[in-house]
């Protein structure tokens, strides 16, 4: 793989005989655009961007690029957090929204067909028309698109009962570096014939292939869903009342946390009247048959009251539910109103050890002189340490790169990992052999160059 040197021009005309020249874009209006993902940080600026509209002028693209060594992002919203689509080293981002057809929902098999560029929140609602459920639910759901979420197995909300993208893809339509179009998994929920290449390319970054049609599994949606709160007067307190959830065999829809800056941040934010006086919040819910949530609601929210909480509060209503639940969405919009600079990472704990891991990361925050509030996914154990400041002030964005990787040795620590449903992409990766190690990384690689032997794919990503 070589650093783009021809004209913009040159590889514009190039790109324009493949797709159409009105899906090549090298003005510097785009190129500034999809110079950056939702990271923050990083940038990068493509020599050309390009929107495809079919497999095959995917596969063309591919083709040309592994023939002329010319690097490849492939991208999808841009809403992942750890730099996953900021092309490192210039060349042709592949843009895939237009690839944004709901293909089929099928009620009778449980499932739906998408192309790449259709956003979450569309696929819900159109399993949602249909009486079904799309579980997967990432904060970013509006915009996201299902090959990114494919691309960086996003998570959400619902993990903890649910599980995350990779739990619900059957199958994949992807085009290699090469340009062949292949097709793994299928319709069927059970299917072992051959290596599970749909898991390999489930997290896989845009480094293997590029997806252009997903096959996702549906559930029956539930006939209720409700929420209620918890308050505690620590994080201590709510992470034993979240192991005594599990333990007396609950298992959530929804179990969230807010640590006291969080709930500051977004009462002020939001006005929801949430209190705070309390060291933390505990945000439960569920869903299920008719019926059946309220009784689950009151198990949770006696089970909390047993572990100490300060306060148990149930939502009376739909209204309320949601207002609640767009509380905990609203974490990270609330924070970003304190300082220009927001940088929202993840890492995950067991479930034992949330507390230990908060109290860890405020005294990095604290040794580091940094403002970090802390929320995250109880049930699973995934935390998101969101650090606010002055991208002005040199010394504290230094700092905040020292407490970041103090934070993630921590997780290590405390037998974790460095990212529990962001992905790894460029902001993570060099913290990527303490996780897994040196062996493992030198599989990854020569996978890597299995599927993409000229390393056009995503360089200086996973593989890489």
């Amino acid at each position: 793989m070589t650093v783009v040197t021809d004209p913009p021009g040159s590889l514009a005309d190039d790109l324009a005989r493949l797709v159409g020249r009105e899906h090549v874009r090298v003005d510097d209006g785009a190129l500034a655009a999809y110079a950056r993902d939702a990271t923050p940080l990083f940038s990068a600026r493509p020599h050309a961007v390009v929107l495809p509209g079919s497999a095959e002028e995917v596969a063309a693209v591919l083709r040309y690029a592994t023939e002329r060594g010319v690097p490849v992002v492939p991208r999808g919203a841009g809403s992942n957090l750890c730099a996953a689509t900021v092309p490192l080293s210039g060349g042709i981002v592949m843009a895939l929204t237009r690839l944004n057809r709901i293909l089929e929902v099928s009620p009778a098999e449980l499932l739906a067909r998408v192309q790449t560029g259709v956003t979450t929140a569309a696929l819900s609602d159109a399993a949602a028309r249909e009486g079904l459920l799309y579980a997967p639910d990432p904060g970013s759901r509006t915009v996201s698109t299902v090959g990114g979420n494919v691309a960086t197995c996003a998570g959400g909300l619902r993990g903890l009962k649910y599980g995350v993208t990779r739990n619900h893809v059957l199958g994949l339509e992807a085009v290699l570096p090469t340009g062949e179009v292949v097709r793994t998994g299928g319709r069927l929920w059970k299917d072992v014939a051959g290596y599970d290449l749909t898991r390999l390319l489930t997290g896989s970054e845009g480094t293997l292939a590029v997806i252009t049609e997903v096959t996702v599994g549906l559930l029956p949606a539930p006939g209720e869903t409700g929420t209620g709160l918890a308050y505690f007067d620590s994080l201590a307190g709510a992470s034993r009342a979240v192991a005594a959830v599990i333990a007396a065999g609950i298992l959530p829809a929804t179990l969230e946390f807010l640590d006291r800056k969080c709930v500051a941040a977004v009462e002020e934010f939001a006005g929801l009247g949430l209190r705070q006086d309390a060291g933390a919040l505990l945000l439960f819910g569920d869903d299920g048959p008719s019926g059946a949530v309220a009784d689950a609601l009151a198990r949770i929210g006696g089970v909390c009251a047993d572990a100490g909480a300060l306060e148990v509060t149930l939502a009376e209503d739909v209204a309320r539910s949601e207002a609640l639940l767009a509380a905990r969405r609203c974490s990270l919009p609330a924070l970003s109103r304190l300082a220009p600079l927001t940088i929202l990472e993840d890492a995950t704990v067991p479930r034992h050890r949330l507390a230990e891991m908060v109290d860890r990361i405020d005294g990095i925050a604290d040794r580091h002189e940094l403002m970090i509030a802390t929320f995250g996914h109880a049930g699973d154990g995934n935390l998101h340490p969101t650090c606010v400041l002055d991208p002005d002030d040199g010394a504290a964005v230094e700092r905040s790169h020292r407490a970041f990787a103090e934070i993630f040795a921590a997780a290590i620590e405390l037998d974790g990992t460095i990212t529990g449903e962001h992905g790894v992409g460029a902001a993570k990766l060099p913290y990527l052999a303490d996780r897994i190690g040196d062996d493992q990384v030198a599989l990854l690689r020569r996978i890597k160059r299995a599927f993409d032997p000229a390393g056009i794919l995503n360089p200086g990503k996973l593989g890489s």
